[in-house]
């Protein structure tokens, strides 16, 4: 795989990110009025995570410009830890705490999994109020969910919870028990994925492949092997191509591209290491990744506001960055 040029690629993604960061307009709240005293601009609602059009894409935006600080250009670097100290006071954590509080089921599972991933890969004192939030939520929701979500977009399970999963390991927190418990009980009997009828015109994500990928994490290389026989015993994936770059659900096939690369790769790196289908995978993997990162090239702002979070998620993956 041909390497892209790491501080151009990173300041490519990182402009965008801080641009957007702390940008209220437009914008998109999930937000119940239980009162006239709720109707009030986002800034206001969810003081620290505003921007980026909608909650969720503030989360990991943080979270991107935070893996690209230090390896951005000077200027950028430093206009990108301006911006983070603006985000992250003690102020604007108690009243986001005090908003996530007040509606216990704001942004699950996508949004909270996304807070998960950013505590985990940049512990923080001020931000352990929301973690410990995040944590609590996402087992609760856990457990009471009595069946898998398997669609491509924010509500899937199977993303959520390796997400969840990745950031229990680090804490070595009882979540991580949770999250293999359920995966067992929702994907463990899977069989014959119909990969044929994926993408739905609006996904982001794959449901067959984020549940391998999930699969890839809690079992071991041989079991994972033999379930992925039967789940997926073959994966003819060609990338996509959104219709529309400036329509907020067409342009997902961009972030489809980037979250098949990185499930791919997920699947391959756990199979056994002279296992048959392992290098089919990452290649597979590559040229997803390829596609993913060509809406540089003609990018607007529905894109713009998450797509460089996916494709440093892609990158990290694969240890590109």
């Amino acid at each position: 795989m041909r390497r892209p040029n790491k501080p151009l690629l990173t300041d490519r993604l990182l402009e965008p990110v801080l641009a957007n960061l702390h940008r209220e307009y437009p914008g998109k709240i999930i937000h119940s009025l239980e009162s006239d005293a709720d109707a009030r601009p986002p800034r206001h609602l969810t003081p620290l995570f505003f921007g980026c059009y909608d909650w969720h894409s503030a989360v990991h935006s943080h979270w991107c410009a935070l893996c690209l600080l230090e390896r951005a250009s000077a200027e950028l670097a430093e206009q990108a830890r301006s911006l983070l100290a603006l985000s992250f006071t003690a102020e604007k954590v108690a009243g986001e705490l005090a908003y996530l509080e007040s509606r216990p089921a704001f942004e699950m599972p996508y949004g909270i999994a996304w807070l998960l991933q950013l505590a985990g890969d940049f512990p923080n004192p001020v931000l352990q109020p929301l973690e410990r939030l995040a944590a609590e939520r996402f087992q609760a929701w856990l457990e009471s969910l009595p069946y898998p979500i398997r669609t491509g977009e924010h509500s899937q399970s199977a993303f959520a919870m390796g997400l969840a999963w990745d950031w229990a390991l680090r804490r070595e927190h009882p979540l991580s028990q949770t999250v293999q418990e359920r995966a067992l009980q929702f994907y463990r009997s899977d069989r014959r994925a119909p990969l044929a009828y994926e993408p739905s015109a609006h996904d982001f994500l794959s449901p067959a492949l984020a549940e391998a990928d999930l699969m890839a994490r809690v079992l071991d290389p041989g079991a994972y092997a033999d379930w992925l026989e039967g789940f997926l015993p073959e994966v003819d994936l060609r990338p996509v191509h959104p219709a529309s770059r400036s329509d907020g659900k067409l342009v997902h096939f961009d972030g489809l591209n980037l979250s098949r690369a990185w499930m791919l790769w997920g699947m391959a790196r756990t199979l056994p290491e002279h296992h048959p289908r392992r290098e089919s995978l990452f290649e597979r993997a590559r040229e997803h990744g390829r596609a993913g990162l060509s809406w540089l090239e003609g990018a607007t702002y529905m894109g713009t506001h998450w797509l460089p979070s996916f494709s440093v998620y892609w990158l990290r993956r694969s240890g590109e960055l």
